[in-house]
């Protein structure tokens, strides 16, 4: 039996905005090869990839989150009257799933990547009360790891099933950024959005803390914090030790990670990490915070730390001590998609049986 899966993102690579847009990308791709399944996907036209007939950018104009997103929601619900499964991700796939659910004879599946309270110190209100809702409105949660199902049991009082990403890789083309970038001991790196929830703060308040001062740390990415997090810098007087590089497109992530001597995730909190699997797969050592990837990789694959200045010092002067090589079994987006297949088909046909009843 063919079905079809009507899938909502933000972004697809190369134009990602976080992890998610990465995840969403590679499971598309792969349903997109398999038979008896036939997939599309809507998001935003500014992300949307030239030369796929089934992916539909909808222009969302100006205008707030929300408002973009409503402009989604119509072209989403239009296109869901073709669709058996509609699968949304995070708290933006609410009116999408919601307004689909109501209007179609769909089953409204909804991952989570993260929850607000991984994205902020203090979440919105705004958001937190429409996660609830996603969670108590959706026909079918998962989540990308037990650290994000434990959350949202605690959080809003409901059971998600897991499925964990695939470990995306990054090619490296030779390029020396150690060298371009004029660093003569050991460079840590770190690329991300520049919030609360990624921890910057702790590590830029460990580099002074370090067993050895020639160490650079390398800053991608950039956020709501990054004039911030500037300034920080020059009340530690560590200019000389830090180095801003902005945004990285894609292309060029993969020699920033193959020239780190560390990639360093100090996160609160990740509900998956898709950056940590990235630097494991150029074979740079990792030092991170609490991680659903920590969850399918070997214990000694990372140094782990808590979300303070002296426990990622710590860290990072243990990992600059190790020589040992890198070992663990990858887990690639073909399983995740064989699981989310999967996964389908068993609630399609736990919806014909209780149709049929």
């Amino acid at each position: 039996m063919t079905y079809t899966v009507l899938m909502l993102g933000w972004g697809f690579p190369p134009n990602v905005t976080g992890g998610l847009d990465t995840a969403v990308g590679e499971l598309f791709t792969r349903l997109d090869e398999r038979e008896g399944v036939e997939v599309e996907l809507v998001l935003p036209a500014e992300y949307a990839p030239d030369g796929w007939e089934n992916i539909h950018g909808v222009p969302t104009g100006d205008g707030d989150i929300i408002t973009r997103i409503g402009r989604l929601s119509g072209a989403f619900v239009e296109r869901a009257a073709d669709a058996d499964v509609v699968h949304t991700n995070d708290w933006f796939g609410y009116n999408p799933g919601s307004r689909a659910q109501a209007s179609h004879d769909v089953e409204w599946v909804t991952t989570f990547h993260s929850l607000s309270s991984d994205r902020n110190t203090v979440p919105p209100e705004r958001e937190k009360r429409t996660e609830q809702r996603v969670v108590n409105r959706s026909d079918h949660l998962l989540a990308v790891s037990e650290f994000t199902a434990g959350k949202i049991k605690h959080e809003y009082g409901r059971d998600a099933e897991v499925i964990y990403n695939g470990f995306s890789s990054v090619e490296p083309t030779g390029r020396d950024v150690k060298a371009e970038l004029d660093i003569d001991g050991p460079m840590l790196f770190f690329v991300g959005r520049h919030t609360d929830q990624k921890g910057l703060s702790y590590l830029l308040y460990a580099l002074p803390k370090l067993a050895r001062d020639d160490v650079t740390l390398v800053i991608g990415g950039t956020g709501h914090l990054t004039d911030q997090l500037k300034r920080f810098v020059e009340l530690l007087d560590i200019e000389d030790r830090v180095e801003f590089v902005g945004y990285l497109p894609e292309e060029e992530l993969g020699d920033y990670y193959a020239s780190a001597d560390l990639f360093v995730s100090p996160s609160l909190a990740e509900p998956f990490g898709i950056t940590i699997v990235e630097a494991l797969s150029v074979g740079t050592r990792v030092v991170a915070g609490p991680s659903g990837a920590a969850e399918v990789l070997p214990d000694d694959c990372l140094i782990e730390v808590e979300p303070n200045s002296d426990s990622i010092a710590d860290g990072i002067d243990y990992a600059l001590s190790l020589d040992t090589p890198i070992e663990y079994e990858v887990r690639t987006w073909d399983e995740v998609a064989d699981e989310h297949v999967a996964f389908y088909e068993r609630i399609l046909a736990e919806k014909r049986r209780d149709d049929a009843e």
